[in-house]
Formats: C-alpha cells, structure tokens, sequence
C-alpha cells in the first residue's frame, strides 16, 4: 500500500563524501541536486538575518501554493567551519534554528459531542463537525479534553467552531464563532454512557470519573490493556476480538481470558481452528511473563511500564508488592506520594485480590525473574556520554538504574561521575570544567562488582 502512495523525499543534508571537500552547505546542496538527488526547490543564502527573516515570511505568505505540506521553516549557517566552532550539544545543534508557522484554522459546525470512557473510567467528550481539510487530512472529530474546556469554550451544539490541527498532528478546537440561535450550553453527563453509574470528581481532578468496578467500558478497556504489546503482550488478542470476548459474555475481566476454550474462540468471527490454536498458544506463553509486565497490565493508575519494571524489581514477588505500604513504595527512586497512594489504593480493592487470586490459580507468574536490583549506586547522579568500548549508551544506563543509581541526560552540579567513551564530546568538556569525576567504561563496572566482605 505504501508503495503505491508514490513518497518523495528531499536531501537536505551531505552527511560524508569522499574525494573532495566543500566549505559551505550552500554548495554540497547544489552537488546533491548536480548528482540528481531531489533538494528543496527553494533554498537561499543570506548575508543578514533582516533578510533571512523576511525569506521566511514570504515562504509562510506562500505555503498554501506549494505542492507539498509544510510546517516550518530553518535557518542554518552556511559556513561548515562556523558549523565547527558553534558545535552541537545532546538536543539541539547551535548553528540552525527552525521557526513554526502557526497552524491553519478552519470553521466548521459543531454536530454532537460524544463521550467516551476509558480504562480508568475518566469521561472523554470529543467534538464530532462536519469535515474540514487540514493539513493534508480531512478531520471531522476534535478532544475536547474535559468539561472545564468545555466550560471555558463556551460550547454548544450547532456553533460554528474554529478547528486547528495542534503541532500540525492533533485536531483542535480552539474557539467558537458565534453561537447557534437558541441553544443551551453543552454540559457533560451525570451518569456514565456506558452503564449508567453516577460520575464523580475524585479529589482534585478536573476530569469526571465512573468508578463503577462493572463498567463494560472499562473492562474493555482494561482488557485491551492487558493483552497489550508492552503489557501481557498476547498476540492476536486486539481490539476487534477483544470487543467481541466482551460482547458475547466470555470475558468479564483479565483472568477469564486464561480460562477460554478452543469451543468458545471458533463462535467469533472470523475464528478457524488455526487462528483458535494461535490465541490459546499466545495466552499459554503470556503465563511465563516477568512480574513487571504484569504489574503493568493491571493498569495502576499513575503507573507506567517503567514504573511498573521498578515495583517489580524492588518487592520480588506480587504478595510482597501488594502488602507494601506509601512509605515504603516511596523510598524506591522517582517514587512520590501521588504513585504509592495509587499503587495502595488498587491492591486495597476487593475485586483486585479476587483477581490476583483468580490469575495465580491459572498459572500466571507472580515472581520477579531476574536478578535483584543493588544499592551501590544510590543517591548518584550518573551521565553516559561517548562510544564505550563494549556497553552501548542504553545498556550502560540500565545498569546505573539497576543500581539504585539515576541516569541523567546532561551535566549538572549535582552529577556524580560522568562515563565517558570515545568522541565524547560537550559533556566530557562540561564535566571537566565543573571538576566531575570522568570514568572509564572499566572503571564504571569496577563500582558494580560486588565488593568482599572485609575481615
């Protein structure tokens, strides 16, 4: 399909050449375009930045004209000597700056707001106009994120609507035009869409929540959850089955999958004998899971895969993790009071020890699998920078966690070590003029081995 589309490109950089040599961007654009490569149709050199500044607006006052999509425009330094000398740190070189144009806005008339619920019961409303083309796509639906932008929106249902596509990705509603002759202001339910529960505000949050534990809604959405790639991971179990598992009563909630039939699987659409036996296949090898992905699939709120990775490693077994209280889970780093008193709450629900209960019975792993975290990196700071000599930047970072240690992005005074490889760079540089120790990749591994016991 994606090669029917007919993509182009354009080359907007000579990254390494053999046999000559340039002295400006300019000039290796023109041997890209000399050799045939495609190079933007419109580049050009300037000698101010008054100058520079007005090519942008001319391109922003032009952009509707061009037979392609664009959202920005860069300035760069053309001399690559210069390029040298202002050099590049981790996110951003210093010689190019890009300048966004803002988004295109179009009107359009509000037809109905339609409200979702998600897996954590959280009330979604979403705009639903009539279609407008933007940026390269026609959008007919827009988030409207909560019923305080609502409020603020002033909506109503059949208002003419300003629609822009945030960041030139995401539809937006960004304001209302005038509103329709004689309607009401738009007010989000009382009682969940799905199974008809009163809707609360829980604490502080702005968002309205069904906390009703049989919600369908939910326990779709859990589901889908579950049997997620970085979750679960069950293949074969996605949104369409899923959605049919739930329909037809065969799954209530994430332990009824490990109890399902070859006989119940063949009444879906669409389900042979071979793809039955596929399912059955990937739901038995989700039992052999490490402990983190099924912390993870249980969908804690507040908690992520990483996190998830972290309760795992710290509390070794599900039964340890479910009796930890907020001051213990908030001694593990990155760990504040919000998290625990989540991770807290969802193992203090009656229908949360049901289904731990009902997931050990069928096999489900409930132990850490690997080896246990160390604390000879506690309470440091560690940078990662360069080519090591075996570990990549990754694995290095991973070990410092592993650790107890935190694995930062950039040199700061409250960085410990810095570990440094080949090419190092503007950190090594940082590093030395901040007078923080710089180890080798040997050195670093040297901390990690485990020390003898003295006498």
């Amino acid at each position: 399909i994606t090669a029917s589309r007919g993509r182009s490109i354009f080359v907007f950089n000579l990254q390494q050449v053999r046999g000559r040599s340039f002295s400006y961007h300019s000039e290796t654009l023109d041997y890209l375009k000399s050799l045939g490569f495609p190079v933007s149709p419109r580049y050009s050199v300037f000698y101010s930045i008054e100058d520079a500044i007005r090519e942008i607006e001319a391109i922003g006052a032009g952009r509707g004209s061009l037979a392609f999509d664009i959202d920005g425009a860069v300035i760069k330094v053309d001399d690559l000597a210069a390029r040298e000398t202002l050099g590049s740190p981790n996110k951003f070189p210093r010689w190019a700056i890009a300048f966004k144009y803002p988004p295109e806005v179009k009107e359009t008339v509000l037809r109905e707001v339609e409200v979702s619920v998600g897996r954590t019961g959280v009330l979604t409303p979403t705009a639903v106009f009539d279609p407008v083309f933007l940026a390269g796509t026609s959008v007919s639906r827009a988030s409207l994120h909560n019923a305080d932008i609502i409020r603020t929106l002033g909506i109503r249902i059949g208002d003419t609507i300003q629609v822009r596509k945030a960041g030139e990705i995401i539809p937006e509603v960004i304001g209302v035009v005038h509103h329709a002759e004689g309607a009401e202001p738009y007010r989000m339910p009382s009682v969940c869409p799905s199974c008809g529960a009163p809707v609360v505000h829980l604490d502080d949050e702005v968002a309205l929540r069904c906390i009703n534990p049989e919600c369908p809604a939910q326990a779709l959405r859990n589901l889908i959850h579950f049997a997620s790639r970085n979750a679960m991971d069950i293949d074969g179990l996605g949104v369409a089955v899923c959605t049919q598992l739930v329909d037809k009563g065969l799954v209530h909630t994430a332990a009824d999958i490990y109890t399902l039939t070859r006989e119940q699987l063949l009444t879906l659409e669409k389900f042979k004998e071979k793809k039955a036996g596929n399912l059955l296949e990937a739901i038995a090898r989700s039992k052999q899971n490490n402990l983190d992905r099924l912390v993870f699939a249980l969908g804690i709120h507040n908690i992520g895969d990483k996190a998830a990775a972290q309760l795992a490693e710290h509390f070794g077994t599900m039964e340890a993790l479910r009796g930890a209280d907020v001051e213990t889970i908030c001694t593990i780093n990155g760990f504040g009071e919000l998290m625990a008193q989540s991770v807290v709450e969802f193992f203090a629900k009656e229908g949360t020890t049901d289904l731990l209960r009902r997931l050990a019975e069928q096999g489900v792993n409930m132990k850490w699998q690997g080896e246990p975290r160390t604390d000879r990196l506690a309470g440091l700071t560690l940078v990662v920078t360069g080519t090591l000599p075996t570990l990549s930047r990754k694995e290095a970072e991973a070990l410092i966690v592993k650790n107890g240690g935190k694995a930062a992005g950039s040199v700061s005074k409250k960085t410990a070590y810095v570990v440094a490889g080949d090419a190092a760079g503007s950190k090594l540089t940082k590093a030395q003029e901040l007078g923080i120790p710089v180890l080798t990749e040997a050195e670093f591994l040297s901390m990690l081995e485990e020390k003898p016991a003295e006498g």
